[in-house]
């Protein structure tokens, strides 16, 4: 018996099926005990590699955001920002704008909230299977900057173009000159068609659909 599983878990492991072979003993000692089907062994084996993948993608996705802190919505204090009503934050956290390629503008000055809302918003869209990067203005234009030049600053723009959801925090507390502001423009533009940008400050929506909130002190 001993041998048999032996082999089972060397099988498991060459098919890259690793987190089913690390509990096969158990589940099969369970399995044995409760007197189940072959069916629900199965069940349960696949169910536990399946859930295992998703937690390490999970925190794949989380790695590669790149946050600076995690705010979840569930922190985000209602009672301290008027100008959002319960509702509101609720038809947020559940992505339809994101899904429907739409631009979110948070408005408003410094300390209301808008960068803990971009990060709940963000971890929201992790949560439920989204690629997010979230980068400071200035890191972004540093970035675009040095892309041709450093391949770590290419890998990190890469990442950002391939993500589902772009978040952006201190869109205006930093003056561009007209080469920096090509450069963001054109990833804007790149991204047009396939991401959704959240800001936090102003940015004219030209062609882009877009929704605003303001923020109130």
């Amino acid at each position: 018996m001993a041998g048999a599983t032996a082999e089972l878990k060397q099988q498991l492991n060459t098919l890259n099926i690793c987190a089913a072979a690390k509990v096969i003993d158990d589940l099969l000692m369970d399995a044995e005990t409760r007197e189940l089907s072959y069916q629900e062994f199965l069940h349960r084996l696949l169910r536990h590699e399946l859930q295992k993948r998703e937690e390490k993608q999970q925190e794949k996705r989380f790695k590669w955001a790149g946050f600076p802190e995690y705010k979840s919505l569930d922190t985000f204090n209602l009672a301290e920002q008027q100008s959002l009503s319960k509702k509101q934050l609720q038809q947020l956290r559940e992505l339809l704008w994101v899904e429907q390629a739409y631009n979110l503008v948070l408005l408003g000055p410094p300390g209301v909230g808008k960068t803990h809302m971009g990060l709940g918003l963000g971890i929201e869209a992790i949560h439920k299977g989204y690629k997010v990067s979230f980068v400071q203005m200035g890191t972004l234009v540093y970035l675009l900057k040095t892309q041709e030049i450093t391949r770590s600053s290419r890998a990190r723009i890469k990442r950002i173009c391939s993500s589902d959801l772009v978040i952006i925090d201190d869109l205006m507390f930093m003056a561009m000159d007209r080469h920096e502001a090509n450069l963001f423009f054109q990833l804007i533009n790149k991204k047009y068609l396939t991401v959704t940008p959240v800001s936090f400050n102003y940015i004219k929506p030209a062609q882009y659909s877009c929704h605003a909130l303001v923020f109130t002190p």
